[in-house]
């Protein structure tokens, strides 16, 4: 990035703020919205909203009522974001990322804050819990929305609930529930999504994959080992079975007598149909280190719904990382049976995009850094964040930024996004992070509770030291993904 690019960043920035005016009635209220995306878009070391009032000359107590208490139309400001999106960074193989985050907080005022899973740690831990639609096409990658995931705690005391000013409305929802929420407000804004990916702490809820494929949605979902299919699906009866011709007959429908029982998908992986099939290696991406490359197995399976009887059948698709064989993903789709095996993998491991939403918005914007105590604040800020986030990758996507501002390289040769100084000198590159895996990565031996729709571990998509060019240099990469 040259001076004259970083002279152009204050006047393009007020352009781009520009198209969310609308959203706000009075102009005073309208001029901290760029108090509070140059403050994001700063090199300060922190972006509450204190520090960030203090460096612009603003009472912090103005910047906290901007948040929380000043009126304007903070649903307007979200759908504009999706309108830019729709309109300005549409393109073909658009995928839509659900994931969460995790916040650790102090106290127990700030909405939704209590003792639950933080994979931000690794650990049960004090903190809040937030869902988000991210949205990856081609090099570009953005958060579209965000919401609170409020705990059952929470929901059943409306009194508490009352304090934090969350509505009256709003109660416990599954996560993949909320998730489901932000997929169809942004559909109700006409952005279109060829895929949507999600981890296996979404991919393990059939309810979900039910509801997407009600909504003709194509998915990769990575899902449980524990997932019960058959490779060939077996017979249904409806007719009653009585015993002797006496007696209540059995409920139907049914699984015709003698049928073989639903697997677990890591048993059919001993299963002849997939035990003679080959493996076929490919080159996910360059990492770091080098190439990450996995050897995988494509059939077709039958799920078993919620009666225990066939539901969809869908692909499945078996990915060995050749450097760890310990490490194994699962993942279903209910694409068309034509589809090859490279474009199911292609979206299956394009989930690094919302992780790296995730990393850049906490170490550059200060995603995590919300620190009042009300609802409304809350979920202004994660919308303000998602503008902060939507302008920074639109200047790297429009200026071609494939290296830091001092011309180190870009740790993750993913075209992530380096911070920005918005009328001054830019700040350095943040540390460089792991290829694919964000911050909310558990330890891989770390078990979570079920009481509060917590994720199953991420499996690390990090390179290791292992993955290194020598190490590849005799072996057959397949194809290249070029993720």
């Amino acid at each position: 990035m040259d001076a004259e690019q970083i002279r152009q960043l204050r006047p393009k920035l007020d352009r781009f703020l520009g198209r969310f005016a609308d959203c706000f009635a009075r102009q005073d209220t309208r001029a901290h919205l760029g108090v509070y995306v140059r403050g994001q878009l700063s090199s300060l070391p922190e972006k509450s909203v204190e520090p960030m009032a203090l460096e612009a000359g603003v009472a912090p107590r103005t910047l906290q009522e901007f948040l929380s208490q000043l009126k304007w139309d903070e649903d307007r400001l979200r759908d504009r974001v999706h309108e830019i999106v729709r309109d300005e960074h549409a393109g073909a193989h658009a995928i839509g990322l659900f994931d969460e985050t995790s916040d650790p907080k102090k106290g127990d005022k700030t909405p939704g804050v209590q003792k639950q899973w933080c994979g931000r740690l690794g650990k049960l831990e004090n903190c809040l819990v937030t869902v988000h639609l991210g949205y990856a096409v081609e090099d570009f990658h953005c958060l579209l929305d965000g919401e609170l995931f409020l705990p059952e705690s929470w929901a059943a005391d409306r009194e508490r609930c009352r304090e934090a000013g969350i509505p009256e409305t709003m109660a416990y929802r599954a996560k993949w529930r909320i998730a489901l929420e932000l997929y169809d407000r942004a559909r109700a804004d006409g952005l279109h999504f060829d895929w949507l990916t999600f981890d296996e702490g979404y991919g393990s809820k059939p309810e979900l994959l039910r509801e997407l494929a009600a909504r003709q949605q194509n998915y990769v979902a990575e899902v449980p080992r524990s997932l019960a299919a058959w490779l060939k699906a077996p017979r249904v009866v409806t007719r009653p079975y009585h015993r002797g011709r006496r007696g209540r007959g059995r409920a139907t429908p049914r699984l015709a007598s003698g049928s073989r029982p639903a697997r677990r998908v890591d048993a059919l992986l001993n299963d002849r149909a997939l035990r003679d099939q080959a493996w076929q290696p490919w080159r996910v991406k360059d990492g770091d280190k080098g190439p990450m490359v996995w050897e995988c197995k494509q059939t077709f399976v039958t799920v078993k719904d919620e009666n225990g009887l066939p539901g969809a059948r869908l692909h499945l698709v078996i990915a060995r990382n050749v450097l760890d064989r310990a490490e194994v993903k699962f993942f279903v789709s209910n694409a068309p049976p034509a589809t090859g095996i490279g474009a199911l993998l292609l979206v299956a491991f394009s989930r690094w995009r919302v992780e790296r939403c995730f990393e850049d918005g906490k170490g550059e914007i200060g995603l995590d850094q919300y620190e009042g105590r009300r609802y409304l604040g809350l979920k202004r800020h994660l919308l303000l964040s998602a503008v902060s986030y939507l302008f920074l990758a639109r200047v790297r996507q429009e200026w071609g930024e494939k290296s830091g501002v001092d011309g180190v390289p870009v740790a993750h040769r993913d075209g992530g996004v380096a911070p920005v100084v918005v009328g001054e000198r830019p700040s350095g590159l943040g540390p460089a992070a792991g290829e694919g895996g964000g911050e909310d990565q558990a330890p891989a031996a770390a078990q979570r509770p079920g009481s509060q729709e917590p994720h199953q571990g991420h499996a690390s998509e990090t390179a290791r030291a292992g993955h290194t060019t020598d190490q590849l240099a005799t072996m057959h990469l397949g194809t290249n993904l070029a993720l």
